[in-house]
């Protein structure tokens, strides 16, 4: 099996959020954690505005602080792989961690292989349902209480919450296109420059 020529179908779901939040993708087993980090931000529709950390089994990948003032640093997210998470580790769950204040656990299962295939044109949004909660909102806890709060207009914090969040915030609506675009600019991103050779 050669990594270069291996995809894996991810699905990933942001953990104790109701209405569902997922969204399944198709990424390159090699796909560096820091760009797996920008693929999940474009998929979900986050705006990259916070720390992040991949987990899985005693391992922690990330930025490293410059300072290192925060306790064990996390192995460098830049220089490892995907596929460096698997083998290191065996794992078929895989969390990522985004915000650090709010905790947005995203748990991503890595459902499907395809060996002896072309990676060109991966990440892939295959699947979108939910809405991405708004960023700061408070995590979990805070993104129910944001719902109950613009969904009621007799509730306390209604006129407030309806004017600090996203205008006529419907969790089920996503703009599956504008998701897709995202995503697929990664793809075109990353594609290797050419050479050209100029003529004496």
């Amino acid at each position: 099996m050669s990594l270069n020529k291996t995809a894996v179908r991810i699905k990933v779901t942001l953990k104790d959020v109701r209405p569902e939040v997922m969204r399944c993708l198709v990424v390159p087993l090699t796909l560096r954690l820091d760009r797996l980090h920008l693929t999940l931000q474009s998929a979900f529709g986050w705006t990259n505005s916070h720390l992040f950390e991949f987990l899985a089994g005693e391992g922690r990948w990330g930025i490293p602080d410059p300072d290192g003032d925060f306790g064990p640093q996390p192995i460098d997210a830049r220089k490892t792989r995907l596929s460096n998470i698997v083998q290191e580790t065996g794992a078929k769950t895989i969390h990522y961690l985004y915000d650090f204040g709010d905790s947005w656990d995203h748990v991503i299962k890595l459902e499907k292989w395809f060996d002896n295939t072309t990676t060109e044109g991966l990440p892939f949004l295959l699947e979108a349902a939910g809405r991405c909660p708004p960023e700061d909102v408070g995590g979990a806890p805070g993104y129910a209480e944001y719902l109950d709060a613009i969904s009621e207009p007799t509730h306390p914090e209604h006129e407030h919450m309806r004017l600090w969040g996203p205008e006529q915030f419907d969790p089920n609506v996503i703009d599956r296109k504008a998701l897709e675009a995202a995503v697929n600019a990664l793809s075109d991103s990353w594609k290797p420059r050419r050479r050209t050779t100029r003529s004496k």
